[in-house]
C-alpha cells in the first residue's frame, strides 16, 4: 500500500459547481454540505453549486465554501475507502490548514466552519482598513524575491513581503499597492519569466493582516481542540505539529507569515510519503507538488470517478 498524505487547497480554488457531483453520488458528502448550511444558517451549498461567482469569491463566503466542499469530498473518500483514514500526515495550503485539522481530528467540522467564516470576515475587514494585493513571481528563487521585496519596501516606505513559497520558481508576494507594484517592476528587471498580479483584494500572509490575527487569536484560544492525529505539517514552519497549543499558535501565525509549501511537501516526502491525495476543489496543489518532486504520485479528487481511482491505494 502506498504511503500517502492528504492535502487540502486554500482560497482561490473555489469554482461554481464544486462538490456537486460528489454530493449527488455520495450520501456522506451530501450530509456534510447540509450540515454546513445548518451551522452557518444560510444556503452555502446552493452558493457552491449555483453561484454567482462574485458572491462565492467574496472572502467571507469563499473560505467556508472551500472548507465545506473539501470536507464533503473527504467524507466521500472515507465512506468509499475507510482504510484511507490513516495517512502519514496532513497539510493544507493557508485556509486548507483548517480542513487538514478536521481530517486530523483536531477541530470539529462545525467549529472549523465557524472559525473560517470569522477568519474570512476579519481578513476582509483588515484589507479594507489597509488595502493591498498579491502577485506571483515565476522563475526567481526565494532569496532573490526576498531581496527585491526589501528593496521595494525601502524605496516606497510601504510594506511588501514573501507570502507563499509554492514550488521551486513560484513565489507569491503580498503587500501595500505602491510596494507591491515596485517589487513587480524589480522582478521583471531581474529577469522573472512572468510576474502576475493575483485577483485578490487583500494582502494575505503579510503584516497587514496583523489586526485580523490579533482578533482571531481570541477566538482560536477558546475553541475546543484535540491533538492532531496524524501530525499536521504546519505552513509557517513546514514542521510536523500535533499539540493543541502548537496548533493554536500556527493558526494565528499563518495569517501574517508565509506559507512554506515547498518545504512542507519536501518534509512529507522525507517522512516516506510517496502519494499525495488532494482533497477539495481543483488541482492546484497537485501541480505544485509535481514541480517540487516529479517522483511522487498526485491524485486530485473532484468527481466520483476520481474516488474510484483510489481503489489501488485502499
Amino acid at each position: 500500500m502506498s504511503r500517502f498524505a492528504l492535502v487540502f487547497p486554500g482560497q482561490g480554488s473555489q469554482v461554481v459547481g464544486m462538490a456537486r457531483a460528489l454530493v449527488e453520488a455520495f450520501p456522506a458528502a451530501r450530509e456534510a454540505m447540509a450540515e454546513a448550511d445548518d451551522i452557518l444558517r444560510f444556503h452555502l451549498s446552493r452558493l457552491c453549486f449555483e453561484g454567482p461567482t462574485e458572491k462565492l469569491t467574496d472572502t467571507v463566503n469563499a473560505q467556508p465554501a472551500i472548507l465545506a466542499a473539501s470536507v464533503a469530498t473527504l467524507r466521500a473518500i472515507w465512506d468509499a475507502f475507510p482504510r484511507l483514514k490513516k495517512p502519514i500526515a496532513v497539510a493544507g495550503h493557508s485556509l486548507g490548514e483548517y480542513t487538514a485539522l478536521v481530517a486530523a481530528g483536531t477541530l470539529s467540522y462545525p467549529d472549523a466552519l465557524r472559525l473560517v467564516r470569522e477568519r474570512g470576515r476579519l481578513m476582509k475587514e483588515a484589507g479594507e482598513r489597509r488595502p493591498g494585493g498579491m502577485a506571483a513571481i515565476i522563475s526567481l528563487n526565494e532569496e532573490q524575491v526576498a531581496q527585491l521585496c526589501k528593496q521595494a519596501s525601502q524605496e516606497t516606505g510601504a510594506i511588501v513581503q514573501v507570502a507563499n513559497i509554492n514550488s521551486p520558481g513560484q513565489i507569491v508576494i503580498s503587500g501595500e499597492h505602491p510596494a507591491l507594484e515596485r517589487a513587480m517592476e524589480l522582478a521583471k528587471a531581474l529577469g522573472a519569466r512572468r510576474v502576475v498580479r493575483l485577483a485578490v483584494s487583500i494582502a494575505a500572509h503579510s503584516v497587514l493582516m496583523a489586526p485580523a490575527a490579533e482578533a482571531l487569536q481570541k477566538v482560536v484560544r477558546i475553541v475546543e481542540m484535540r491533538p492532531a492525529v496524524p501530525e499536521l505539517i504546519a505552513n509557517v514552519t513546514a514542521a510536523p505539529i500535533s499539540a493543541v497549543e502548537a496548533v493554536r499558535e500556527e493558526l494565528v501565525s499563518q495569517l501574517t507569515g508565509p506559507v512554506r509549501w515547498t518545504a512542507s511537501v519536501q518534509n512529507m516526502i522525507r517522512q516516506g510519503v510517496d502519494t499525495f491525495i488532494e482533497v477539495g476543489p481543483g488541482h492546484v496543489l497537485s501541480g505544485l507538488i509535481r514541480r517540487i518532486d516529479r517522483n511522487v504520485r498526485t491524485i486530485s479528487i473532484n468527481e466520483p470517478k476520481d474516488i474510484e481511482a483510489l481503489e489501488s491505494l485502499a
